[in-house]
């Protein structure tokens, strides 16, 4: 099981936004440059984003997006789920009782429902706190061997 790009592209650009807005409306270009995802994917990242309410858009002059709440609200398997097709590792979970004629009797159904489960908890055991915090360390970290 494999997440696209999507979810990847969203957490990073999260982090990014978190770690360089200082409470002011950061313009996706320069998410997209430090980051390296193209701007129009990102443009439909920010939708989803700001539709889920992860995000709000601040208009004019200076505007950007910034974060909807604080960081330490909101979790990594929200912004996944935003962005991402229900995150379930086999079909079967996704809701339509029609795409397998054994439901009844499947001895592994729910072996693969405790999997989509426990994914689900780890992504929201993480918040977006926890990674900018991480990636101010790594900064700090490189910044400092860069003078040496």
């Amino acid at each position: 099981m494999r997440l696209s790009t999507k979810a990847q592209y969203a957490v990073r650009a999260l982090v990014d936004l978190s770690l360089h807005s200082g409470g002011r409306p950061v313009a996706l270009k320069e998410i997209a440059r430090r980051e390296d995802i193209p701007l129009n994917y990102l443009e439909q990242l920010f939708f989803r984003l700001k539709k889920g309410e992860i995000v709000a858009s601040v208009r004019g002059p200076g505007g950007g997006y910034v974060l909807a709440r604080a960081s330490a609200l909101i979790r990594v398997g929200e912004i996944v789920a935003t962005v991402e097709e229900p995150l379930n590792p086999v079909a079967c979970l996704d809701g339509e009782e029609s795409c397998c004629s054994r439901v009844a009797q499947c001895v592994t159904h729910n072996v693969w429902k405790g999997l989509g489960e426990r994914i689900r908890g780890f992504l929201d055991s993480i918040n977006l706190e926890d990674l900018t915090l991480e990636a101010r360390e790594r900064l700090s970290a490189s910044s400092g061997l860069k003078g040496e």
